[in-house]
């Protein structure tokens, strides 16, 4: 019977190209991950039921029941983060039309460090959304309802103002209140959220600039810092 470290994730590769699942397995555990692998989906949801691993890796082309099949089934009994991965345009486009839960999704051929990077972040969003004690977080005058989405400043009379911020800003200012004060490079805020967007880091600094507007019409200054050459920051203490 095959035992698993509890300290360490556990990554199922659900894959039938043996040479792909082969160099995504290499390079997961060369970075410290655990990992299981399966060459069908009926193997990769015996494995998934058994060893509940922190997150899967999902091809959409298997033989038999196919990566969307699997991943619908994943989804009626958990929550469980999914990656995919794909060949065709046609089955992203079938993704994203469909929404069946998948967290990200890469296009073949990858960079097998991507692949890495990209589990790295999804485990990241998991893990803050987990750990949130509740659905708002408070930093400074600065007040984040996660379930409702909405971001207020509190002014100096005491009055809460909401803040009329697109979807990608509240992502992003939520994102960076959970750890206030450290800096985050434009690679991590985009991962972290738009994740399903394949944007350069002007996009993300174009986000950040009319985020920044409206936080300095409401009052607040210098709430966000750019620290040349790394990213970016959020100070409390503003």
């Amino acid at each position: 019977m095959q035992q698993f470290e509890i300290d360490k994730p556990l990554i199922l590769i659900i894959e039938d190209e043996a040479d792909i699942a082969e160099v995504i397995d290499a390079y997961l555990r060369q970075d410290g991950f655990l990992t299981l692998c399966a060459g069908d989906g009926q193997k990769g949801i015996h494995y998934f039921n058994k060893h509940k691993p922190s997150l899967v890796l999902l091809d959409i082309r298997l033989p038999g029941q196919n990566g969307l099949d699997i991943l619908q089934t994943i989804r009626a009994q958990s929550t469980t983060p999914v990656i995919m991965l794909t060949a065709l345009t046609d089955d992203v486009n079938k993704l994203l039309g469909l929404r069946l839960g998948a967290d990200d999704y890469i296009t073949k051929p990858f960079n097998p460090s991507e692949v890495v990077a990209r589990v790295h972040a999804v485990l990241r969003r998991t893990i803050v959304s987990l750990s949130a004690n509740d659905s708002s977080t408070q930093v400074g005058r600065l007040s984040i309802d996660h379930n409702a989405y909405v971001v207020s400043w509190m002014d100096d009379k005491g009055k809460n103002e909401a803040l009329p911020l697109t979807l990608t800003e509240f992502r992003i200012v939520a994102f960076m209140a959970r750890h206030p004060k450290r800096c985050f490079s434009r690679f991590e805020l985009i991962d972290a959220c738009m994740p399903e967007s394949e944007a350069l880091d002007r996009v993300i600094d174009s986000h950040l600039s009319k985020l920044r507007r409206k936080l300095q019409d409401a009052g607040c200054e210098n709430f966000i810092e750019t620290v040349r050459g790394v990213g970016y920051r959020l100070w409390a203490d503003s």
